[in-house]
């Protein structure tokens, strides 16, 4: 796997993370009690995104491990997956 590939591949593992991990720990700034006038009340009132993203880094860099671990082994491969499509034998 070229280096191009690896970061494409972890990049991509790293939005993903990202976009499951941004509802956490999220409170609405009715909830919290503090609506700033001009914005929606249902919008965050603390994101914590420093948090999060130091949180997906470090979850993204564990989840691409394991999917450099299979690439190089070989644990897992497309014809393990029942059911698959596959295309005519040539």
């Amino acid at each position: 796997m070229s280096w191009g590939a690896s970061i494409a591949i972890y990049f991509i593992i790293w939005w993903l993370v990202l976009f499951a991990a941004l509802p956490f720990g999220v409170r609405s700034q009715i909830e919290a009690g503090d609506v700033t006038q001009g914005t929606e009340h249902g919008a965050p009132h603390q994101p914590y995104m420093l948090r999060k993203v130091i949180w997906t880094t470090v979850i993204a860099g564990l989840f691409f491990a394991l999917y450099y671990v299979n690439y190089t082994t070989g644990f897992i491969t497309l014809d393990d997956i029942p059911l698959l499509p596959r295309g005519p034998k040539l």
